[in-house]
């Protein structure tokens, strides 16, 4: 276990994974923890597919479906700090600079010496290994081969033929650009702040058990007195990644990402108390 600290809250690595991670954070406010959360699920740029052209689909899919299949797709983005947001970009629609395109071209050619073969199995599965990027650093998140994603069920004689563009973005403009698939924390597992005390219906233990991040916390004593003044200071946090980035780095994203936000307040509190002295001379 590794405990990463400045003097302030630290944090404790419990396992590390290709993608998820498990870590302790201690020393700091619930809304800070929460904070975090919140940041790695909706304020972490990755790239995602966010325009879809389609040419030529024959498919049994409608052009609509087959566009948001094709933006739930996880895209690696482990260089995505080089890509500008289309916002921020002088471009007119889309550009190199702020985007990356994928095009996908399948057609099932009519083989009519096997068409009444029932053994012969005639359906074509497009998935996202299909999809050509023009981008290496950004592409189908395809780590597990055997099993890839997929897009359409095609049979002989049926075409699909489109074009991709990828852009940033953050999953508070839309669920398709976060990184995770959940993070999830928990703190004061023997729930000592009886948080959950009124949230039952018969058994308070049966109902809500002890978890394993209680292995390492002190039992309750059923004796001891209640204190009205604790608060919790230990949170178990679980990070499980799209495969777009790597658990640690959403993690350091999310962090450098509110150190930001807090700093630009404290920029802005620090201007608004300067122009308050020299409005009022004091």
């Amino acid at each position: 276990m590794d405990i990463y600290s400045n003097g302030g809250p630290e944090v404790s690595i419990r396992s590390l994974k290709k993608d998820s991670m498990k870590f302790v954070l201690t020393n700091t406010d619930l809304s800070v923890a929460n904070a975090l959360r919140r940041v790695m699920i909706a304020e972490v740029p990755t790239m995602a597919i966010d325009m879809v052209e389609i040419e030529t689909n024959s498919t049994v899919l409608t052009d609509e479906f087959i566009a948001h299949r094709l933006g739930m797709i996880p895209l690696t983005s482990f260089d995505v700090d080089r890509i500008q947001y289309t916002r921020d970009c002088t471009c007119t629609l889309y550009c190199p600079n702020c985007s990356v395109e994928l095009t996908l071209h399948v057609k099932v050619n009519v083989d009519y010496d096997d068409m009444n073969d029932p053994t012969i199995d005639k359906t074509r599965q497009v998935t996202a290994l299909d999809l050509i990027t023009s981008d290496e650093s950004v592409k189908p998140v395809s780590d597990d081969k055997a099993h890839p994603i997929l897009i359409v069920k095609m049979r002989p004689g049926q075409e699909i033929k489109l074009k991709c563009v990828a852009k940033k973005g953050v999953a508070k403009e839309h669920a398709k650009w976060s990184p995770v698939y959940g993070v999830s924390f928990e703190y004061d597992p023997y729930n000592r702040l009886r948080h959950s005390h009124y949230w039952i219906e018969e058994d308070e233990k049966l109902e809500w058990g002890v978890s394993a991040n209680a292995a390492e916390e002190t039992p309750v004593d059923p004796n001891e007195p209640f204190d009205y003044n604790a608060k919790p200071d230990k949170y178990y946090i679980e990070v499980e990644t799209s495969g777009c980035m790597k658990p640690e780095e959403v993690a350091l994203r999310a962090m450098t990402i509110m150190q930001d936000k807090l700093g630009g307040l404290q920029i802005k509190l620090d201007d608004e108390f300067k122009e308050d002295t020299q409005r009022w001379g004091y």
